[in-house]
């Protein structure tokens, strides 16, 4: 690709806070694209999982196009840096959408260290709702206030939008994208693959709620706050994330630990 870049890179905006070698890291991102499939949050060959692997130059893994999700291995990930170079010699391709999306938030998010983004059918049906998502269950609260919202542009196809997605992620670790699907953040993949599953099931929620005929129970805007502050306090959210992880991968090495090669 040999594109350059828009968004400025500093020391400032890679706070180095988050470290595994590299074979952990891509054991970690086999896991997240099989758990994906697993749970059946695919769209095909589309939507991109990546997590940075070093920061100075910003290099990160990312799926080879046109592999499904149940294909990918520790072994198959694609190093690529945020001019779109291909760091080993390799035939495998990167979409150029997901390169987009993906470059702009590791180069610009500090503790963007993985970057989830998905087309499941009830998170395009959300990004496609005007009031976004609604407070309407205990999963929904604990992205009350705490999901941001990018219009949609086209395919991410213009590296201009790069600087455009970052502003609109801002410090938030949830990203609606309008009219196209939901993406995550987090300072391990175990962290932003945990948003995105809750994220998830919290629009499954909205899309079957407001599919009946029966009026929605909404929550005092205190109990929501509330509830989200709960979910996000330090030592209960760091500990769920690890059980959650701990218990996928176990999954995982039951049904096919071929993700790890």
């Amino acid at each position: 690709m040999n594109t350059k870049m828009s968004i400025p890179k500093t020391k400032e905006t890679l706070a180095k806070s988050y470290y595994q070698n590299e074979q952990e890291l891509r054991e970690d991102l086999a896991a997240a694209y099989r758990l994906v499939h697993y749970y059946g949050m695919t769209e095909t060959i589309h939507s991109h999982i990546s997590v940075r692997i070093q920061e100075e130059p910003t290099i990160f893994l990312i799926n080879p196009y046109g592999m499904l999700f149940d294909e990918i291995r520790a072994s198959n990930l694609v190093r690529v840096d945020v001019n779109g170079n291909k760091i080993d010699a390799t035939e495998a391709e990167v979409n150029q959408a997901g390169f987009t999306i993906h470059s702009a938030i590791h180069l610009g998010c500090a503790d963007a260290h993985a970057i989830v983004h998905t087309h499941t059918i009830s998170g395009m049906a959300v990004a496609a709702m005007e009031e976004g998502l609604l407070p309407l269950n205990q999963a929904s609260m604990e992205f009350y206030n705490r999901v941001a919202y990018h219009d949609y542009e086209g395919i991410s196809l213009d590296l201009d939008e790069r600087d455009r997605i970052v502003a609109s992620l801002g410090e938030k670790k949830c990203l609606i994208l309008r009219n196209h699907g939901l993406l995550t953040v987090g300072r391990t993949v175990a962290e932003a693959f945990y948003y995105m599953y809750n994220l998830n099931k919290a629009c499954e929620i909205q899309v079957n709620v407001l599919g009946t005929s029966a009026k929605p129970i909404m929550p005092p805007p205190e109990i929501c706050e509330h509830t989200a502050q709960q979910c996000e306090e330090p030592t209960f959210h760091n500990q769920e994330v690890a059980r959650v992880w701990s218990a996928h991968r176990r999954l995982l090495d039951r049904l096919d630990p071929s993700y790890r090669r």
